[in-house]
């Protein structure tokens, strides 16, 4: 295959790209969606990384006129792997619609924060009397035992609290209208 056979082919599948993202090529994120390394843009739509795209096309163009074939290579690689990246966010849109969908109809998520700060306290209590109580036990399996309640707790614990995190995230994001 000739270099512009190659060239009109890559050009015809980002043109493609170009129609996928259309629908939701305005839709911010809440944060960068790509890897710096992969995408200078740091925004968060992806017409913005769509544009970066088409520049580094065109400089495949331009260094492949000028019979540059290192920085061909470079510069095709990278875009292969931006072309990628691009397709994968897309074949994901239906699940984060789906997140998106699941978190609004979650409800209030203040009451969600307090019943988990709620759990937190208990399980924590719970920590404290297994701890006094594991001072007091006197036969090794009763040790044991205590032991492994305690472990089951903290690890309950452990849980609980990512789940505060998440939900802290949640009303963030819903505060900031994303």
């Amino acid at each position: 295959m000739s270099t512009q056979t190659l060239l009109h082919s890559l050009e015809q599948q980002i043109e493609n790209l170009a129609q996928e993202i259309e629908p939701v090529a305005h839709a911010p994120a809440q944060q960068a969606r790509f890897d710096v390394t992969l995408f200078a843009t740091k925004g968060t739509r992806l017409r913005e990384y769509l544009a970066e795209v088409r520049v580094n096309f065109a400089q495949l163009r331009q260094v492949v006129e000028e019979n540059r074939s290192a920085q061909v290579a470079f510069v095709a690689e990278r875009l292969v792997s931006q072309i990628t990246a691009l397709q994968r966010e897309l074949a994901t849109q239906n699940l984060r619609k789906a997140d998106k969908q699941k978190e609004q109809s979650g409800g209030d998520y203040y009451s969600k924060l307090v019943e988990h700060q709620q759990y937190e306290r208990r399980l924590l209590a719970m920590i404290q009397d297994r701890e006094s109580r594991l001072g007091r036990v006197e036969t090794f399996k009763e040790q044991q035992h205590m032991q492994k309640e305690l472990a089951a707790l903290e690890g309950r614990l452990m849980r609980c609290r990512q789940a505060l995190i998440k939900i802290e995230r949640s009303i963030e994001r819903q505060e900031r209208g994303f």
